[in-house]
């Protein structure tokens, strides 16, 4: 029988996303498994892993704000903008200050607009970035809009030019790009080591297991999944027409804010995700129930 629920993975470095979502479908016996946000090899933290038919709600988890811990590395830039590609260029940073370090950092916080890297899963002309970076190609990146809450940094006392830093973003943003663009505007390079993920929204390092210690016991439900986003409660009669996935009047169900909404039976299970429509009109964006 099919498993449907979020597990919280610590993944290892040397895992891809793509590797921890395959040992979950031997771990759980089923083919429907997905991720909501990518880790690189080396990166480490929280991945969220969905089952069965919460595959559909990834793009929600996906959508919420991002928590890191990284090591910048002032005076060395490389290829990959991380400590796994070649160097490429070297600068004396030895007189840059803290208090530098963290004005240039505060610079980058808010909304900014970042050039992914050539090593990410962006596409251009149908063809994923990273692809081409493994062919020699580099290519013209548009800057995106990205939302950076948080920037701190403190130097490191027993490694001179190393710095650790702190990230709270929006989804979309690249860490090893603010560690880039935080050399340059220190008049240098930089790059990032040692990134790791402690956040997705409310899914903390606090609920993570590594893959070995992953079961069924560790299996959140839908509902459970979808604790970040308002919820409704919605009577019998309702949550008929939440099955059928009819669109429903917002005011009569009490859905207030921008949405989503998750939408939950008088058990407290999780029937559907609706979205607004711009009207009091709500309309279903996901619907679990009577699947």
């Amino acid at each position: 029988m099919s498993v449907n629920g979020l597990v919280v993975v610590d993944k290892d470095a040397g895992w891809t996303s793509h590797d921890v979502v395959g040992r979950c479908r031997r771990i759980f016996g089923q083919r429907r498994v997905g991720h909501a946000g990518t880790l690189d090899p080396d990166a480490t933290g929280v991945l969220l892993v969905g089952l069965g038919r919460a595959t559909r709600l990834m793009r929600f988890l996906t959508a919420l704000p991002k928590t890191y811990t990284t090591d910048i590395v002032l005076g060395t830039a490389t290829s990959t903008l991380d400590a796994s590609g070649e160097v490429v260029g070297t600068y004396d940073m030895s007189q840059v200050t803290p208090e530098q370090v963290r004005a240039a950092a505060a610079a980058l916080t808010g909304e900014i607009e970042q050039v992914p890297p050539m090593v990410s899963a962006v596409k251009i002309g149908g063809r994923r970035l990273h692809e081409l970076a493994r062919q020699g190609i580099e290519v013209e990146r548009p800057a995106r809009p990205v939302t950076v809450y948080r920037f701190d940094t403190e130097p490191d006392p027993a490694r001179p030019g190393v710095y650790r830093a702190e990230v709270e973003c929006s989804s979309g943003t690249y860490v090893r790009v603010l560690a880039h663009d935080l050399g340059l505007a220190l008049g240098g390079g930089a790059h990032l080591a040692n990134l790791r993920r402690t956040r997705i929204g409310s899914f903390g390092e606090d609920e993570m297991r590594p893959l070995e210690l992953i079961g069924p016991d560790a299996v959140l439900s839908p509902a459970q999944a979808m604790r970040d986003l308002d919820f409704v409660r919605v009577e019998p009669a309702a949550a008929a027409s939440i099955r059928t996935g009819l669109p429903l009047d917002r005011v009569p169900l009490g859905a207030v804010g921008d949405g989503p909404w998750a939408m939950l039976d008088e058990h407290g299970d999780l029937l559907a995700v609706y979205e607004a429509t711009g009207t009091d009109r709500i309309r279903p964006a996901v619907v679990l129930a009577g699947a």
